[in-house]
């Protein structure tokens, strides 16, 4: 969807039948100008073949191409708009990269690339053309990652204080499987404008209420950035979501439909599809303690692995203690003077020869000597205990919250400057300009 494809859009123009040579037989058409890239009647079928595709893998029924068309080419606008902007720097997807994630597509779904390959052509879909649209994918969010990261800024203070509100909630690590539907509103919106988008909200949680499938309201009426997946955000906690939405899901239950409620973009529907918890973290910590000794010009590794064995005799048989021996000659000056005491400790911080040692260990056991990067050491296991780590695992949680949190905020507000600005125009339907 750049300049070139006018130059495609020309020659396609341009076609001879076999028994005239004055005929011209159109084979693709410009149906909606972007700045100054196009959007092709071509690249509309493909993502429409794209949708129903998955439509049908997930069992999906899908409203009338007429309708779902709108929804297409929406997202073709902004994915257009995201690629001019990946443009400006310079982002591109290589091959490799773009191999490897159809591969984990591929392998989401539970086959090969192979059987990938054969169920888009089963469904009318080029290979090629497939491609492209996952590179255009990848690129639209790399280029809009990189334009929200810069206008996220989180503060340590908003850290703490997210931290301590998590941990006083008592249910902590609620989650919930949400889908939403938007009315938008566009920006100066007539008090007419907003009353009918506010009836037609209304009317789709009528239907709702009355057993209407979300994700087909979905895929007919929404405006949300969710509309061509149902409508689907999937799991998140109330602190992850967009803050309009944690402001209304709190205690809903499953199947609790949520709405119309109203934001600065429009009206919006929440379903709850499920809910479930997290478990706190606790992680293994080992109090062990070591002698270390540092081969030199006058200590090789033979002499180094010699003397500590004898040392390990000698504390085996009583004749000197474990602390005399480490403050007397390990070269480790930091847990030398504690009697070799390393201090409570998850092995993961260790070498890995040293952190295989404290791990297999049994408790009150002295190793045989071993070599690291740091020298040869004897080490002895003193206790093991499970601590519950979950004060420092909600301080990241909190701040991948928060991220999170205004990531989607900001891209949404990212999203709606760059169509605001944007010159949008679809040929022959003026009434429908963007």
């Amino acid at each position: 969807m750049k300049m070139w494809k006018s130059l495609i859009l020309g020659l396609s123009l341009l076609g001879l039948t076999t028994g005239s040579m004055a005929a011209l037989k159109p084979l693709d058409k410009v149906v909606t100008i972007v700045n100054d890239s196009v959007i092709l009647q071509s690249d509309v079928d493909a993502m429409l073949k794209t949708v129903h595709l998955n439509a049908a893998r997930q069992g999906q029924p899908l409203p009338d191409d007429s309708i779902l068309v709108n929804q297409v080419l929406e997202k073709l606008i902004m994915e257009t708009l995201q690629l001019q902007q990946a443009d400006q720097f310079g982002i591109r997807i290589d091959d490799n990269r773009l191999d490897s994630a159809i591969a984990q597509l591929a392998a989401e779904r539970k086959m090969s690339v192979a059987q990938l390959q054969q169920e888009l052509a089963g469904a009318g879909i080029s290979y090629a053309i497939f491609r492209e649209q996952i590179r255009r994918d990848l690129t639209a969010s790399e280029a809009r990652t990189i334009m929200v990261r810069r206008r996220i800024n989180i503060l340590p203070q908003e850290v703490e204080n997210l931290a301590t509100q998590l941990n006083q909630q008592q249910q902590e690590g609620v989650q919930y499987n949400v889908s939403h539907i938007l009315i938008r509103l566009e920006e100066g919106a007539s008090q007419t404008d907003r009353q009918a988008a506010e009836r037609k909200a209304k009317d789709l949680v009528a239907q709702l209420n009355k057993g209407a499938d979300f994700a087909s309201l979905a895929y007919s009426a929404s405006n949300g950035p969710k509309a061509l997946q149902g409508g689907a955000w999937g799991w998140m906690s109330p602190e992850e979501m967009p803050t309009i939405f944690a402001d209304q899901i709190h205690a809903q239950g499953k199947g609790a439909i949520i709405g119309p409620f109203r934001s600065g973009v429009g009206y919006h529907i929440l379903k709850v599809n499920d809910v479930k918890g997290l478990e706190t973290v606790s992680v293994t910590e080992v109090n062990a303690r070591h002698i270390l000794l540092k081969t030199s010009v006058i200590l090789s590794d033979d002499g180094a692995k010699k003397e500590l064995e004898q040392v390990r005799k000698d504390i085996l048989s009583g004749q000197r203690s474990f602390a005399d021996a480490a403050q007397a000659l390990s070269a480790d000056p930091g847990s030398a003077v504690n009697g070799g005491e390393l201090g409570w400790q998850t092995p993961d911080i260790y070498v890995p020869e040293f952190k295989a040692q404290v791990e297999r260990l049994p408790k009150g056991t002295i190793s045989e000597p071993f070599k690291t990067v740091h020298g040869w050491h004897i080490v002895e296991v003193l206790d093991r205990r499970q601590v519950d780590r979950t004060d420092a695992a909600v301080k990241n949680r909190a701040y991948r919250i928060l991220f999170s949190r205004k990531f989607n905020e900001e891209a949404q507000a990212w999203l709606q400057e760059l169509r605001a600005g944007a010159y949008i125009e679809q040929p022959g339907y003026d009434d429908e300009q963007g």
